[in-house]
């Protein structure tokens, strides 16, 4: 009982601690950039909404949310497609050196992406794929591609072979089986990777910003430049920042149910 007693406090203060950066970064993009500066207040004393206007109206804002969008679902696709068939064949065949190109495959997802940021600025640069959508894409698929081959690798393993074989028996072709009965069984595990592929190519900030200028830059990289001649626009940038939170909340919400069940499988 005593436990129960200690466990409940501790759980709201942990929560309280987890929203208030969230809650003082809401608080900041309702006031303006006087009041942020000038005084500290716990709710807008004066509340406007023009930074949020300034971020649904200047197209060096919007379109940052736009790009960034667009390469992270184009990075969450090419993922996923070529992680299926490589974590079906970690999970089904056995063959020379499979433990350790798993292993390799898990170094990439370890190594900074520091590490491969002038490969990727000389090769895109050569073949005219900067400042593209598809360059960051390709780009977050070297740590991304290792992380879903892992998850996806954990959940095939708990389908059982001879699952295959049946449908094999049955005259089912692997193309078929694969889509129409094997894809059915793991989609709580395409679901967690595809969250995870968003969620490590939504936050990656070095190589977008490095490998875009103009037509592709991501929102990070925007947020990065708000100082003016009249200093840090801090309300914009509050702003930004919130609404930045809001389409990891909204997928986080869509695979809420398959993220617990890839937590339950030990895999994630």
């Amino acid at each position: 009982m005593m436990n129960k007693r200690i466990a409940g406090p501790l759980l709201v203060a942990f929560l309280l601690l987890s929203l208030l950066p969230i809650y003082w970064m809401l608080n900041m993009s309702l006031k303006t950039n006087e009041e942020i500066v000038g005084t500290l207040s716990l709710w807008p004393r004066h509340l406007t909404f023009d930074n949020y206007k300034t971020i649904f109206t200047d197209a060096s804002w919007y379109s940052g949310y736009i790009n960034s969008m667009i390469y992270v679902a184009m990075n969450m696709l090419f993922s996923v497609a070529v992680a299926l068939p490589a974590a079906y064949a970690f999970s089904r065949y056995s063959f020379i050196g499979d433990k350790h190109l798993f292993f390799w495959l898990l170094t990439n997802r370890m190594t900074p992406p520091a590490v491969f940021l002038l490969p990727f600025f000389q090769l895109y640069s050569s073949v005219g794929l900067m400042d593209t959508h598809l360059a960051v894409a390709l780009a977050h698929m070297v740590f991304n591609v290792p992380l879903a081959v892992w998850i996806l690798e954990g959940f095939m393993s708990g389908i059982p072979k001879e699952i295959d074989e049946t449908a094999y028996i049955d005259g089912y072709s692997f193309p078929k089986f694969f889509v129409k009965i094997f894809l059915p069984m793991i989609k709580s595990g395409v679901g967690v990777t595809a969250f995870f592929c968003f969620m490590f190519s939504w936050v990656e900030l070095l190589l977008a910003r490095t490998l875009t200028s103009v037509n592709a830059k991501p929102i990070a990289a925007t947020m990065t430049r708000t100082v003016s001649a009249a200093g840090m626009d801090w309300g914009v940038l509050a702003a930004a920042g919130v609404l930045t939170i809001v389409p990891g909340a909204l997928v986080i919400w869509f695979v809420r149910h398959h993220i617990a069940k890839g937590f339950a499988m030990g895999r994630v």
